[in-house]
């Protein structure tokens, strides 16, 4: 059962839920008190010790049955139904009809005989729908359904079924006795389904949780590949689903780069004061304390050629605030709007949607430099040598002025200034794009066209 528990905490981090070395230890902790005995006090003192939040509930909820459930119900036995020689009938009738097709036998099995499926008889199954490879819970139906049709669950088991009808009927089987063979064989089919459906399930479950944590270069689904641009509103919502998954492995490898950098480069001064009392022999050695975490402010174009790519900055930034300092959100169309207090009272994904219900593209110009302008100078107070500051957008003005000069003032005061540009370099400097303008200005610009760019440009900021 200790392994079966380490199992579910690792698809459940797979699931995008924080559990920490601490909560997991409370967990093995609350059960040794508990017992597994009693199933729902079980279930309760796994959910208290692992969830913390109630967004991460549903992502519980959805998996403790694929670690610790049955495997589903068992099916019905027809031998306690049916009498000896009705039962001998079904027997003669399917020899006759099956003849050496095994696939159908094992079915035939399952549905008329009651026999379950064995684990081996699962994995050959999964293995041959091609569950090893499947990631992502929405291929579970998919999947179960492959392994039935593996079986032969298609329109050669209905011309079976007519036929063995017809011979137990010729055979003088009762049309009571065939009704309700029929309907077990039904019921056992609902059953046989939902026992691979809980297979395939924990399969999935399992794949997802041996994935690497930590990958170069950072890979996802082919959907993070595509511009986001060129994405439906379907496509769309499936990453929005990923986003949370992405960011648990985003702050993963900030965490494993902060844990590495914590101790610092030696101290030279710090060392030889120390030491002092030793004749200055280097007993002792002192090492400069390393500040990883980033300050952040953040300058986001929400015009609608951009509007994407904010949704999807703020979420994955939002998520990773345990791994920033501190974090200013400002937007900008025509003028700068300081979006930060949303952010501050409401979950991401509430405060993100708020944030562009609040800023509708418009029949209004964007300029980019008026709002730069304007940021120095209501907001510059804001941007000190710990701050990065990143803007997001395409740099595109309207052929209006793009005022340079306003970021180069920020810089001035910045650690560092970072462009996020949406476009393919290729399109930088054409049409109104200023973007060879601010380039320059910039201590580094990235392309980020879809989310797999984005996520790359993100974790740098954790380098």
């Amino acid at each position: 059962m200790d392994q079966r528990i380490v199992e579910f905490i690792a698809g459940l981090r797979a699931a995008g839920v924080r559990v920490s070395i601490a909560e997991s230890a409370d967990a093995f902790r609350a059960i040794e008190h508990l017992g597994i005995q009693e199933r729902d006090l079980f279930r309760s003192a796994l959910r208290t010790t692992l969830v913390k939040d109630a967004s991460d509930t549903p992502a519980f909820e959805r998996l403790f049955p694929l670690y610790f459930g049955s495997g589903g119900p068992p099916m019905l036995d027809p031998n306690k139904e049916l009498a000896p020689g009705d039962m001998e009938n079904l027997k003669d009738a399917l020899r006759d009809l099956l003849g050496d097709n095994d696939k159908l036998r094992q079915m035939m099995r399952y549905l008329l005989e009651g026999q379950n499926p064995t684990r081996e008889e699962m994995e050959r199954l999964g293995n041959q729908a091609g569950v090893p490879l499947a990631r992502h819970p929405y291929q579970q139906q998919w999947l179960t359904r492959r392994m039935l049709r593996q079986l032969g669950m298609d329109e050669e088991f209905k011309d079976l079924m007519r036929q063995l009808i017809e011979k137990l009927e010729a055979m003088g089987m009762s049309r009571e006795t065939m009704q309700r063979l029929g309907q077990m064989a039904m019921e056992n089919l609902e059953r046989l389904e939902e026992q691979f459906e809980q297979y395939v399930g924990a399969q999935i479950a399992q794949n997802a949780a041996k994935e690497p944590q930590e990958r170069k270069p950072f890979r996802g689904p082919d959907l993070m590949q595509k511009p986001f641009g060129a994405l439906s509103e379907r496509e769309m919502a499936e990453l929005r689903n990923q986003v949370r998954r992405l960011a648990a492995r985003l702050r993963s490898r900030a965490a494993l780069r902060q844990r590495r950098g914590k101790r610092g480069t030696l101290d030279a001064k710090r060392t030889i004061r120390a030491n002092l009392r030793y004749a200055s022999v280097p007993i002792e050695l002192k090492h400069k304390r390393r500040h990883l975490k980033p300050r952040l402010i953040l300058i986001c174009d929400v015009s609608t050629s951009v509007r994407p790519v904010v949704e999807f900055l703020l979420k994955l930034v939002y998520d990773l605030q345990d791994q920033i300092s501190s974090t200013r959100s400002f937007v900008f169309i025509d003028d700068i709007v300081d979006v930060s207090a949303e952010f501050a009272q409401r979950r991401p994904e509430t405060a993100v949607q708020r944030v562009l219900d609040n800023n509708p593209p418009g029949y209004y110009n964007t300029n980019l430099g008026f709002s730069l302008v304007h940021f120095c100078k209501e907001f510059l107070t804001t941007v000190d040598h710990r701050t990065t500051v990143i803007v997001l957008g395409d740099g595109r003005n309207n052929y209006l002025n793009p005022r340079p000069d306003a970021l180069t003032e920020i810089k001035k005061r910045a650690r560092r200034v970072i462009w996020f540009n949406p476009e393919h370099p290729r399109l930088w400097g054409t049409g109104d794009s200023d973007m060879h303008t601010y380039a320059p200005v910039c201590d580094a610009v990235h392309e980020v066209g879809n989310l797999a760019q984005l996520a790359e440009a993100i974790d740098r900021l954790f380098a």
